[in-house]
């Protein structure tokens, strides 16, 4: 066909499928990828006669998972689609009609996963083929929508919102910190339900993915996870979290980050990578080694802890190099393991919590050792108090929970001759002693950086 027969079409256009009953839904405009693609989650395959169906649901609208069109089609064929990033899938593909301004034809459709892209539709140069010309500096060449015109569209699908809902996934509703995370959540305005880690369970499907609580019931109208896991069930919490984040579930720590903040070693490696300082740290495998390992983090009195220790638990001083070598190869002989660490004398029982919400420490407190112990940890005795931290303390609690990506962390900082130095990250932090010590509501500015991220304005 002559060039001049042709439609010119810009980089984005605004398309609409009347048989799916989609209004109005904004393509990227792709030369270089084959096949069109829409975004679709829950897809299910059914049968409708003789032939196979695809039903699945579209979010048109980026950023706005309120609005939640469930289409149905005839299945034409599964394909091995290449993704920009080199990996392969099989997609369902399905046969409609679009509309592109004054164009009307059937086009072809892979049903793809698009939640992390910026175009819930990709228009591929099958649909441009005899029918368009390019201008990739121009949009909307065959038709623009306004905003307006877009809200009206989608009218009749705004469900009316009062708040979001969001799902406390933890173990114990009587803690304090769920107890105040539910208080914030209902005083905000919104729908929280406490889910027991324990009690929920998935289905792994490409298709149909699905996470179900106690009794069978499906998990899938939640907009944001309050993750608060316990140590003990780290590894099956974060398949959860996993599972989420799959469905499109903001989670506001994500599973990796909880992951490296448990591994206590990973994590030290990371914070000297991005050049954090932590009390010298020591590992090793062999009790051959233990001698030299205790010089090298300068000898007796030095800290002994297991790698998923924590509030505490699981960390022992060793006064002297006979008492640290036995305490070592105890472990060592047990197969569990362990960090070495130096032990800080000049910080007599005293650290720093920093409580950091979205790159920002909303609170800290300065924590006191009971008398006779190292450690200062309120859950075994230790007393608070509030304290002005440096701004080298606030960059450095910023720059720790950071490098973890973690979203809410609670950041432990010891006070020594070299400056202040990293003790740990917490990624499930408790509320009640800071709350008390400083009278701020963390659990309210917890709920708020939900808020911010999902851009709800209530």
């Amino acid at each position: 066909m002559e060039l001049s027969k042709l439609s010119i079409i810009g980089s984005e256009e605004w398309c609409q499928f009347e048989e799916l009953g989609i209004p109005a839904i904004k393509a990227r405009v792709d030369s270089g990828a084959k096949t069109s693609s829409i975004q679709a989650n829950g897809i299910k395959i059914f049968s409708k006669g003789a032939q196979e169906w695809v039903k699945f649901e579209v979010s048109p609208l980026q950023d706005n998972r309120s609005i939640n069109l469930v289409c149905e089609a005839k299945l034409v064929d599964r394909r091995t689609v290449k993704s920009s990033s080199g990996i392969s899938e099989e997609r369902l593909v399905i046969k409609t009609p679009v509309t592109i301004g004054k164009h009307n034809f059937e086009i072809e459709l892979t049903l793809a996963n698009r939640d992390a892209m910026e175009f819930r539709m990709l228009l591929g140069r099958e649909a441009l083929n005899q029918r368009f010309v390019v201008n990739p500096a121009e949009t909307y060449c065959l038709g623009t929508i306004s905003s307006e015109l877009v809200t009206q569209k989608y009218a009749r699908y705004i469900k009316e919102k009062t708040g979001l809902k969001i799902a406390l996934l933890a173990s114990n509703p009587e803690l304090y910190s769920n107890k105040r995370l539910i208080e914030a959540s209902v005083a905000r305005g919104h729908e929280i339900v406490f889910l027991n880690v324990e009690h929920s369970y998935m289905k792994l499907d490409a298709y149909s993915p699905e996470i179900r609580y106690r009794g069978g019931n499906i998990l899938n109208e939640f907009d944001a996870i309050i993750p608060r896991i316990k140590p003990s069930v780290t590894f099956y919490g974060c398949a959860l979290i996993r599972q989420f984040d799959h469905l499109g579930v903001y989670c506001l720590n994500s599973a990796e980050a909880i992951s490296q903040s448990r591994d206590k070693l990973f994590a030290s490696q990371l914070f000297s990578k991005n050049d954090i300082h932590i009390p010298i740290t020591g590992f090793a495998k062999s009790p051959m080694d233990t001698k030299d390992l205790i010089r090298m983090v300068n000898g007796a009195p030095l800290i002994i802890k297991l790698l998923e220790s924590t509030q505490g638990k699981g960390v022992v001083l060793a006064e002297t190099n006979k008492a640290a070598e036995s305490v070592i190869n105890a472990f060592k002989s047990v197969q569990t393991n362990i960090l070495v660490q130096e032990f800080i004398k000049e910080a007599n029982g005293q650290d720093i919590r920093c409580f950091v919400v979205n790159g920002r420490v909303v609170a800290s407190i300065q924590r006191q050792a009971e008398k006779g112990e190292f450690r200062a940890n309120i859950h075994q005795g230790g007393t608070a108090s509030v304290i002005k931290i440096t701004p080298e303390e606030k960059k450095l609690a910023v720059k720790a929970a950071k490098v973890l990506n973690l979203a809410v962390a609670g950041v432990d900082i010891i006070r020594s001759n070299k400056g202040p130095l990293l003790l740990e990250v917490n990624s499930s932090p408790g509320l009640e002693g800071i709350e008390n010590a400083t009278g701020k509501d963390i659990a309210n500015a917890m709920i708020m950086a939900i808020e911010k991220k999902l851009k709800f304005h209530g």
